[in-house]
C-alpha cells in the first residue's frame, strides 16, 4: 500500500509542474498582444511590427501590435504591468521609459527592474540628428558655430520629456557647450513632422523615421549618434566625425513581459525572438533602415537594462532633467 501512495504523490506532484512545460511547447495557442507604448510611425512600433509578422510566421499566431501611447511610455507599461504573465501579453519598449524615466519621476508606477521580465533585446537605433533645410547648416561644426552666436533661439523638437530623442539634446548641448530649445511631442513620428514643417529646426529622430525625408530632400542629416559609420549607410557621417567628437546618442527596444513568467516560456520565447531578428529578410530590412540587430538572451538583455539606466541617470542629473 505504502508504494502506491507514494508513486500516486509524485505523479500528483509531476501532475501540477506539467502544465507549465507543456503550455511553453504549445505555446502560443492564441493570438498574442504586443503592447507598443509609443504612437505609429516610430521606431519602436517600426521594430515590434517586423518582428511581430515575423513571430506569427513563425509560430502561426497573431502577434498583433497594440499602441499604448502615453506619458513616456507610462501608459504601455502599466497596461504590460496589469497583464497575466501567461505570454500572451508582451511588449516592445525602448530605452526612455526602462532607463531614462527612473531618474526624471518623482513617483513612477513601475519599477523597471521589479515589475517586468526581460525577454530579448531586439535592436539598437543611432539617432540622426536631422534639420530642416532652411537652416543654414551643412554639418555639426557649422551648427555649433550658429548656436554659439544664437543662444537659446534653436530649437529641436523631441518625442517627449525625458525620451531619448530629448536626452540626446542635452547631452549635444552639454558637450558642445552651447544652448538650444527644446520642443516636447508626443512621439518620435509628431517630432519628425514638427520639423518637416518648420515648426522646429531639429530633432535626433530614430532613422527609419527620417529616412524617407532624408532621401526626398525634405530633411538635412547632420549626423549619426553612433560610434562609427553604419555599414548599411555609410554616407551620413557620424556626429563625432561631423563636429562634436565624443558624442553618442542612440536609443534601443528590446521585448519584456509582465513580472513572474514560468522561466521555460521566456527561455522559448526568446530564442524565437532572436531567431526572428536574426533571419535574413528581417535584419537585412533593419540594417537597411538604419538600425542595428542586437538580439540577446533574458540574462544579457537584464543585464545591459540595469547598466543603461546607470549611465542615462549620469546624463539625466547632469542636465538636471525632472518631470513632475
Amino acid at each position: 500500500m505504502h508504494h502506491s501512495s507514494t508513486a500516486l504523490t509524485i505523479a500528483l506532484a509531476l501532475a501540477a509542474l506539467a502544465p507549465t512545460a507543456a503550455q511553453a511547447q504549445q505555446y502560443p495557442n492564441k493570438p498574442v498582444r504586443l503592447i507598443v507604448p509609443f504612437p505609429p510611425g516610430g521606431g519602436v512600433d517600426f521594430v515590434g511590427r517586423v518582428v511581430g509578422q515575423k513571430l506569427t510566421e513563425r509560430l502561426g499566431q497573431q502577434f498583433a501590435v497594440d499602441n499604448r501611447a502615453g506619458a513616456n511610455g507610462i501608459v504601455g507599461l502599466q497596461a504590460l504591468m496589469a497583464a497575466p504573465p501567461d505570454g500572451y501579453t508582451i511588449a516592445a519598449v525602448s530605452a526612455g521609459p526602462l532607463a531614462c524615466n527612473p531618474h526624471m519621476y518623482s513617483k513612477l508606477p513601475y519599477d523597471t527592474l521589479r515589475d517586468f521580465t526581460p525577454i530579448a533585446n531586439m535592436i539598437n537605433f543611432p539617432l540622426m540628428l536631422v534639420a530642416h533645410p532652411s537652416l543654414p547648416v551643412k554639418n555639426v561644426k557649422e551648427l555649433l558655430a550658429l548656436a554659439k552666436a544664437r543662444p537659446g533661439e534653436i530649437t529641436y523638437s523631441h518625442p517627449g520629456v525625458g525620451n531619448t530623442g530629448h536626452i540626446a539634446g542635452e547631452l549635444f548641448d552639454a558637450v558642445g557647450k552651447i544652448k538650444t530649445t527644446g520642443i516636447p511631442y508626443k512621439g518620435t513620428a509628431p517630432a519628425v513632422v514638427a520639423v518637416l514643417s518648420g515648426e522646429a529646426q531639429l530633432t535626433y529622430s530614430s532613422i527609419p523615421s527620417a529616412l524617407p525625408h532624408i532621401r526626398a530632400g525634405r530633411l538635412r542629416a547632420l549626423g549619426v549618434g553612433n560610434a562609427k559609420r553604419l555599414s548599411a549607410l555609410p554616407e551620413f557621417p557620424t556626429v563625432a566625425e561631423s563636429g562634436l567628437p565624443g558624442y553618442e546618442a542612440y536609443a534601443w527596444a528590446g521585448m519584456l513581459g509582465p513580472a513572474k513568467m514560468n522561466p521555460e516560456l521566456v527561455q522559448r520565447l526568446s530564442r524565437e525572438i532572436v531567431a526572428a531578428v536574426n533571419s535574413k529578410d528581417v535584419s537585412d530590412r533593419m540594417l537597411n533602415e538604419g538600425t542595428v540587430p542586437t538580439p540577446s538572451s533574458p540574462e544579457e538583455f537584464a543585464a545591459y537594462i540595469k547598466s543603461e539606466i546607470q549611465k542615462w541617470g549620469v546624463v539625466i542629473r547632469g542636465a538636471k532633467i525632472r518631470v513632475e
